[in-house]
């Protein structure tokens, strides 16, 4: 079957090599489009024409975690699993450096740790560019460096986890590996050489405008580099050191602010609530005012007519006390002074509304003589009598 290792591949960590890719990646990787049409039929020859289309490294982007071209091509090379001086061929490949990425890539996950070591650690020396595509589906810059730098040090890449590697000074002291050197290293070496082969005898030339000799002045130069670049980490930590300072006191700020503005719509919240119980009782006191000078002008305002029937009943009583000769005070005194009354006052009482009601309705006795004649002419034409 296609997606079957190669019967004559060896175990690589003590397991199938295709199982150093997690199984939900390979079966992805299977599902693809690019390793169904791609990827078939694939050799260690026909390899290399695949890994230099290459435009682009990565694991896997999108929603659905669609595996890059790239990923399908290390997955094909632990499938058939080329030898180890074609894999260097590709991390030597100075003309393609996605070649030389995918070769790197292959020997960090099988290769033993002093060819990881070995072949990777002189990779530091390419700064070339790299397209990287991120999960989002994003391109991203990136350099050889920084990939390698990735592969040394990281457990994790392009979605893969990778073997346990070693760290190198614990091979150092082990005398597994040698001491790295550094690639700046051999060009002071070659500067030192220079000037040891100069012969000595030979005085350095002085500079007669200024007085000085041009290898003095190199010095002072090297000097007042190196100053400069301590003057320039010392500015850089300081503006940090100072950058730091101000958030952390911007922050502050913000929470003295926010708590500030916490207090004042807190009081705010309890004078609006003292405002309106304030409002609430007043409004109870002028209503329960509203409704005591309701209740005054009610008692003090009454209907005309009513007013008219009671202005005329009072001026009849009065008449009926002038005309009474003050009896009806003699009565009603009498009544106040004994309540209880004896029978024959039952009796008198009514003769005596009965005498004032026919003195009443005669006006013929009215102590006005005009008055009394006009009455008695109203009686005898039929009329009611004048009550002035």
């Amino acid at each position: 079957m296609a997606n079957r290792t190669d019967p004559s591949a060896k175990s690589i960590h003590g397991t199938n090599p295709q199982n150093l890719v997690e199984k939900i990646l390979r079966s992805k990787i299977y599902q693809n489009t690019y390793w169904k049409e791609q990827c078939f039929g694939l050799t260690a020859e026909t390899l290399v024409d695949k890994a230099m289309e290459l435009d682009h490294l990565g694991g896997t982007y999108g929603g659905n975690r669609k595996p890059t071209p790239f990923m399908c091509l290390v997955l094909k090379m632990l499938q058939i699993q080329p030898e180890k001086d074609i894999v260097v061929e590709f991390i030597k490949n100075e003309d393609y450096k996605y070649v030389r990425i995918l070769g790197a890539f292959y020997m960090r996950i099988t290769g033993t740790v002093t060819d990881v070591y070995q072949y990777l650690e002189p990779l530091y020396n390419d700064y070339r560019k790299l397209r990287q595509k991120s999960t989002e589906g994003r391109f991203a810059l990136t350099h050889v460096d920084e990939v390698i730098d990735e592969l040394l040090t990281k457990d994790y890449s392009c979605d893969i986890a990778l073997p346990r590697l070693q760290k190198r000074l614990t091979l150092e002291s082990s005398g597994v590996l040698e001491p790295r050197r550094s690639a700046l290293e051999d060009d002071f070496e070659e500067e030192e050489e220079k000037e040891e082969e100069e012969p000595p005898a030979l005085e350095p030339e002085k500079d007669y405008y200024r007085g000085r000799s041009p290898a003095r002045e190199r010095d002072r130069e090297r000097k007042r580099d190196s100053k400069q670049y301590r003057d320039k980490d010392r500015d850089r930590d300081r503006d940090r050191d100072r950058d730091y300072d101000r958030e952390r006191g911007r922050g502050r700020e913000r929470d003295r602010d926010r708590d500030r503005d916490r207090d004042r719509e807190r009081d705010r919240h309890r004078l609006r609530d003292e405002d309106y119980g304030r409002d609430r009782e007043r409004e109870g006191r002028d209503r329960e005012r509203e409704r005591d000078r309701r209740d005054r002008d009610r008692g003090r305002h009454r209907s005309p007519s009513r007013s008219r029937s009671r202005d005329r009943r009072d001026r009849e009583r009065d008449r009926d006390r002038v005309r009474d000769g003050g009896d009806y005070r003699k009565r009603h005194s009498r009544s106040s002074v004994s309540p209880r009354r004896r029978p024959d006052d039952n009796h008198e009482e009514p003769k005596k509304k009965k005498e004032k009601k026919e003195k009443k309705s005669d006006g013929t006795d009215h102590p006005d003589p005009e008055i009394a004649e006009a009455n008695r002419l109203r009686a005898s034409l039929g009329l009611a009598p004048l009550r002035l």
